[in-house]
This record gives structure tokens, C-alpha cells and sequence, in this order.
């Protein structure tokens, strides 16, 4: 090596744009933490109510980017990461339970069927115009539960707060006779191979 040679010149870094997940939900967050990034969480006010004839597919991806755009316009320079998931029951969108009724109702309309959750995923830009939103399609086969079966599960757990009254990370999982997607971790509630594909057309670094 010619010791009079001129160093090389590295090459300029372009900073890292702020990463926001626009979402309270826990379970976002936990799955967003995996990919070992620095980010924010913003609560995104979106009107979840599902429009006239709406099918479950196109309310998730509808909403996934209304919180996106929403959370975006309070960080214009980051990029956003919206998310939203329905359980789709023959084309009925079902939602969160809230309670204890409304769940019960669910699980007892959905057990020996098989449901598709329809999980969306959108990334944000305003600075860049980056608007992307993408759809995750898990379909679920229930077992045929007995009320027990429904009501021993539900004190245990109490997932009032999970589309379609079931959390498949936990003992949910032994509702379930099959699971079918091709993006494990949609179920729970954010697509990561989609989210990863998304932030870094957006920008973001990940590796």
C-alpha cells in the first residue's frame, strides 16, 4: 500500500428520519421492538367506524392509513407506521369486544368456522410524499368450542381488547385448529415482513 496515497474519502451518511408508530396498541409496540430501531409512539385520532357496506379488507387498509396520514401530520418528517386489523367472518367485519358479552357472542358465532383477519399496515412520509399501505391475510380455522371452552378461556385471558376475542401469542392459540399466512406475526396484529418491506422503501435502515 503507497503510504503518500490519499485516504479514501467515506462516504456522507444520510441521517436516520425520526420512526413513529402510530398506534397504543401494546401488542404493535412489542412487535415494532423486535427490529431493534429507536421509535415514538403517537396516539392517532381516527374515526374507526366501519362505512356503509365496507368490506373487512378495505376497512383495515382504509384505516391502517387514516392513522398513518393522522400521525403524520403531527411529525411531517418522520416516517409513520399505521396499522389496523378486522376479523372477517363471510365478508362481517368484526371488531375489538370491548366486554365480556360482546366476546362471548363472537367466539360462539365463530367456533368450527374459519375466519380471515384482515391485518393492514401503512408508512407515511409527508416530507417525501412516501405513501404505501399493504394487507396481510391470515385465515384462522376455529375448533368447535364448547360455552365452557369459550367461557374458561375468556377469564383466563380476557381479550376484550383483540379483534375477534382470541390472542393467538398466549392460550388463545388453543381455540385454533389451523393458522394459514405467509406473515407470522400479522396475526398479532402488525405484519412485519410487510412493515420492513415498507419503512425501508420509505428510507429507514434496518440492517
Amino acid at each position: 500500500m503507497n503510504p503518500s496515497a490519499p485516504s479514501p474519502t467515506p462516504h456522507a451518511v444520510t441521517p436516520q428520519r425520526l420512526l413513529v408508530l402510530g398506534s397504543t396498541s401494546r401488542y404493535r409496540r412489542e412487535l415494532l421492538q423486535r427490529l431493534g430501531l429507536p421509535f415514538e409512539v403517537a396516539a392517532p385520532d381516527v374515526d374507526e367506524t366501519p362505512q356503509a357496506d365496507e368490506a373487512p379488507a378495505a376497512l383495515a387498509l382504509r384505516l391502517a392509513l387514516a392513522k398513518a396520514q393522522a400521525v403524520a401530520q403531527q411529525f411531517p418528517q418522520a416516517v409513520v407506521i399505521g396499522s389496523d386489523q378486522v376479523a372477517d367472518l363471510d365478508g362481517e367485519p368484526l371488531g375489538k369486544p370491548g366486554n365480556h358479552e360482546r366476546a362471548v357472542a363472537q367466539l360462539r358465532r365463530m367456533r368450527g368456522q374459519t375466519v380471515v383477519f384482515q391485518t393492514a399496515v401503512a408508512v407515511v412520509c409527508q416530507a417525501t410524499g412516501f405513501e404505501r399501505a399493504e394487507l396481510a391475510q391470515v385465515k384462522v380455522r376455529f375448533r368447535d368450542l364448547s360455552d365452557s371452552e369459550i367461557e374458561n378461556y375468556l377469564r383466563a385471558e380476557q381479550p376484550y381488547d383483540c379483534a375477534g376475542s382470541a390472542k393467538s401469542e398466549g392460550l388463545g392459540i388453543a381455540l385454533l385448529s389451523s393458522i394459514e399466512n405467509d406473515d407470522p406475526t400479522a396475526l398479532v396484529g402488525l405484519p412485519l415482513i410487510r412493515t420492513c418491506n415498507l419503512i425501508q422503501a420509505a428510507g429507514i435502515r434496518l440492517l
